[in-house]
């Protein structure tokens, strides 16, 4: 049997996202979930209601977020004039262009790793980034500095396939984080820190495709310990104030919360664990 990391991105976008992730840990269908701590909506009461839920079913990691419509918890620069992180363009040309200001990263990392400890009393299992921001080489160095100092448990999310096969298809997002965790790879091998084996879950969100099929491709390839990765919620008027990824969230919890799931997962082999 392969074991399989199933972990819902964004808890604390939304009450309504939060509530279909808490959910579906109870129905033992995910088993991770990673949180953004600096939105408007994220509040101890709903730290406490994961952690209830999540105990002994599932770990709970930082969602670490560098991007707009977000703010930061620190005196990030550059910033937005509203205050607000620069757009996922920006960061992506400036993390490109190696202009972003790794000490400023680093920062707001450290804030972020201290409100996810005041929420929830303890230190994230994991850490990843919102819009996979945590892979930009800049903001990946000051991250893994920061997680050997403060979180030396915790592993990073790198989003790098594994198999050849899937390497030669797929979209431009998907070769662009298997080029980027490359690197991150590198790096927190480099420093001792862990890092997931194999990684899948990214899709082109505005195709509707059938989020049946979509998942059973994300299997193809994946070993044993691999993360996939989800966006199942509730839509509510918060999340669309914040996010264009709305309609596809509850067609991705519907697949979660039914029969194939599970189904799928006895007939490929894989086991949450």
């Amino acid at each position: 049997m392969t074991r399989l990391r199933l972990v819902a991105d964004d808890y604390g976008i939304s009450p309504a996202v939060n509530r279909a992730i808490r959910d579906l840990i109870a129905r033992g269908r995910l088993n991770a979930t990673s949180v953004m701590v600096g939105t408007p909506s994220f509040a101890k009461a709903e730290a406490e209601a994961l952690a209830d839920v999540a105990a002994g079913r599932a770990a709970i990691g930082l969602h670490f977020t560098l991007t707009a419509p977000f703010r930061p918890l620190s005196a990030f620069r550059p910033a937005a004039a509203d205050g607000s992180f620069p757009s996922l363009r920006q960061m992506l040309a400036r993390g490109l262009s190696r202009t972003l200001d790794g000490r400023a990263a680093a920062t707001e990392a450290e804030h972020q790793i201290e409100a996810f400890h005041d929420a929830f009393a303890r230190l994230p299992d994991f850490i990843d980034g919102h819009q996979h921001v945590h892979l930009l080489p800049q903001v990946g160095d000051a991250l893994l500095a920061v997680m050997k100092a403060r979180t030396p448990a915790a592993w990073v999310r790198q989003c790098g396939r594994t198999s050849p096969f899937l390497k030669r298809g797929g979209h431009a997002k998907a070769h662009l984080l298997d080029v980027l965790s490359r690197r991150m790879r590198s790096r927190a091998h480099a420093i001792g820190v862990p890092t997931n084996p194999g990684f899948a879950g990214a899709y082109n969100f505005g195709h509707r495709s059938s989020y049946d099929a979509v998942f059973a491709s994300f299997l193809d390839g994946l070993p044993d310990g691999g993360v996939v990765m989800c966006h199942p919620g509730f839509v509510d008027a918060e999340l669309r104030r914040l996010d264009h990824l709305t309609d596809m969230r509850e067609q991705e919890y519907a697949f979660l919360a039914g029969e194939k799931f599970p189904k799928l997962l006895a007939e490929r082999g894989f086991a949450l664990a």
